[in-house]
């Protein structure tokens, strides 16, 4: 589970002084529940999902991942969590397979049981035709997987997923909105922001509307819908942005 109390982040600017990235964040997501996040770009939505993640620090505010402290235990955290966007890089001279194991052994799997999960990986994914090419010699769909391979190998209770499709073509987006959907289905708590309307209407259990670093509305799409008495998404997301 993540739990997030009245979260925030603030910025030193030269020019502006004090930004405030997020102010006064509060949501839970549930294990087998996808919880997304819904955003113009510069909303929040990074921000905040890199404080879950332990990559930045919050200003104020708390947040537990998966029963812990994102401040007071981060490492334990950081076991807990899968984290996914497409803006995390590969290591060009390795192979998919070496990539793989590489974040297994920062994640301090045992070299059984790595062995065990990456086969079982690269079964389930269908990597084994190019397990032993380097990975800058993969297509774009290829290398999406060795990122799903690495954020999964050492068997995360927490996914957090952050704009993972932006600037993929249909086929490498498909794989990844079927991955996310499978975290779901296998119990796991799955954290996600977009600001692709049609996919968080294909995905999310739960919106959470983001706008300047805060929660303006709440709710699975129904209850949207029915709160904003509109039936399209991107409308309910134009007046509550607006309001």
């Amino acid at each position: 589970m993540i739990e997030v109390t009245n979260l925030g982040k603030q910025f030193r600017d030269k020019q502006r002084g004090i930004f405030r990235a997020v102010e006064g964040l509060s949501f839970r997501c549930q294990p087998g529940r996808i919880y997304g996040l819904l955003g113009a770009n510069g909303a929040g939505k990074t921000t905040t999902l890199r404080m879950l993640a332990t990559i930045l620090a919050p200003t104020t505010g708390s947040a537990t991942v998966a029963g812990y402290d994102i401040v007071r235990e981060p490492q334990k955290v950081r076991a807990s969590v899968g984290f996914l966007s497409t803006a995390t890089a590969l290591y060009g001279r390795l192979t998919a397979q070496e990539m793989v194991e590489y974040f297994g052994r920062l994640h301090g799997l045992a070299e059984p049981r790595l062995r065990c999960n990456l086969d079982a990986l690269f079964q389930r994914l269908g990597m084994n035709d190019f397990r032993d090419r380097r990975c800058d010699k993969l297509s774009t769909g290829m290398k999406q997987k060795v990122s799903i391979a690495r954020t999964l190998v050492h068997d995360p209770s927490v996914m957090i997923f952050d704009e993972p499709t932006a600037g993929l073509d249909v086929l490498a987006a498909r794989t990844i909105v079927g991955f996310i959907r499978e975290c779901r289905e296998a119990g796991k708590t799955v954290l996600f922001s977009t600001h692709l309307m049609n996919e968080a209407e294909k995905l999310c259990d739960i919106i959470g509307i983001i706008h300047n670093g805060r929660l303006m509305a709440e709710g699975s799409l129904g209850d949207l819908r029915e709160r904003y008495l509109q039936n399209d998404l991107e409308d309910i997301f134009v007046r509550v942005v607006q309001a």
